[in-house]
């Protein structure tokens, strides 16, 4: 993987942050952006967009990247919130709040994506920035390692969709589940008009048992 981050460093930058979301496609469950400051001199070849990468890479990566970070942090941004001010506002609300957390307090902020979002620091958006720094894709495997688990926990608690495997993204399976049984209470409402093809109430309680 090219690494931009040396660009940064080679200019006497100490503290580079990357800075990525997971959950954004999903139709339920929260989004969850992560943001990482690794050392000037750290680098994992394995290191990847998380994407590329399968569930037992990410899950041992994950354990490499904190374990040599400067400073990470994750933020996680509801379902009720997506709904109440979309899914990108939210995705870069996530980011923000996680960029805030970090300490030291990074010089630049490496984005993944063409969009940034207000802080004090230099704000650089990388289009496929998990693919060209390892910051950010750091940051890609921390959010989505975090977001599997928490779709795999809710996956206990609403059976139905399969969440286990698919993690709240449109498959087959879940779309049959939700027109077989309706959406469940962390299902995002506006993501579901289309399919349902009607609105559904926040006051509308499902039964699991």
């Amino acid at each position: 993987m090219k690494n931009i981050d040396k660009k940064y460093f080679r200019q006497g930058i100490d503290f580079l942050a990357g800075v990525d979301e997971a959950g954004r496609g999903p139709l339920a469950g929260p989004v969850v952006a992560a943001a990482v400051i690794l050392p000037k001199d750290f680098h994992h070849k394995e290191i990847n967009d998380s994407k590329k990468l399968s569930f037992r890479q990410r899950e041992k990566l994950f354990e490499v990247i904190i374990e040599n970070a400067i400073s990470y942090s994750f933020s996680v941004i509801s379902h009720s919130t997506i709904d109440r001010i979309n899914i990108l506002n939210a995705s870069l609300l996530a980011m923000k709040k996680s960029v805030s957390k970090l300490k030291p307090v990074p010089q630049i902020v490496l984005i993944d994506g063409n969009k940034s979002f207000g802080a004090n620091q230099n704000l650089i958006p990388v289009v496929k920035g998990d693919s060209l720094s390892q910051s950010i894709a750091s940051a890609s495997i921390i959010a989505k390692v975090i977001r599997d688990k928490m779709m795999s926990r809710l996956a206990e608690q609403y059976s139905f969709y399969g969440w286990e495997k698919n993690k709240g993204y449109p498959t087959k399976q879940h779309i049959e589940a939700l027109l077989k049984f309706g959406p469940s209470p962390v299902h995002r409402k506006t993501f579901l008009k289309k399919i349902m093809n009607q609105s559904f109430q926040s006051e509308i309680i499902f039964n699991y048992d």
